[in-house]
């Protein structure tokens, strides 16, 4: 197993397409995080006050219960995990996977996928579902970035 993991959530496949581009330029192994329920069309539409998507948004202690797969984190030492930016910070359901396994003494390293925003308060909303482990910003991977562009942001690490 590589030392490096990608693990990524995506609602609508824009940080899907990412994430593969970057595991394989960083040569990590990847990880989808699934929710148990995947998310419709009508789940994320923002403008919607009653949408699937807001109302997690707006109870930040909801955690999106999603599908555990078999995965051995004392393997890595450093994880990469990518996110759309949701209203200005991190989907909840990512909570639920950093709440889901032991990062005791890992470094997750996060990237994202945005319309314009930045990671916003992502680091501190994600650092109580992951307390032994350090938590750093990575970078945005909007656009169309090189090979070269995504193997020296997982070679930062």
């Amino acid at each position: 197993m590589s030392e490096k993991l990608v693990a990524y959530f995506s609602a609508s496949g824009t940080t899907a397409s990412k994430a593969a581009a970057f595991a394989k330029a960083a040569g990590a192994d990847l990880c989808e995080i699934k929710p148990e329920t995947p998310y419709t069309k009508k789940d994320l539409n923002y403008l919607n006050p009653l949408s699937r998507s807001t109302k997690e948004m707006h109870r930040k202690s909801y955690r999106p219960p999603i599908i555990k797969d078999d995965i051995d984190m004392q393997s890595y030492d450093v994880i990469f995990v990518g996110f759309p930016i949701w209203w200005y910070t991190v989907p909840t359901i990512i909570n639920s996977f950093l709440e889901a396994y032991d990062f005791s003494g890992k470094k997750i390293v996060l990237f994202a996928t945005s319309g314009g925003s930045a990671f916003g308060k992502a680091v501190s909303d994600l650092q109580p579902s992951a307390p032994d482990a350090v938590i750093e910003e990575g970078m945005l991977l909007n656009g169309n970035l090189s090979d070269e562009e995504l193997k020296a942001f997982a070679e930062k690490y």
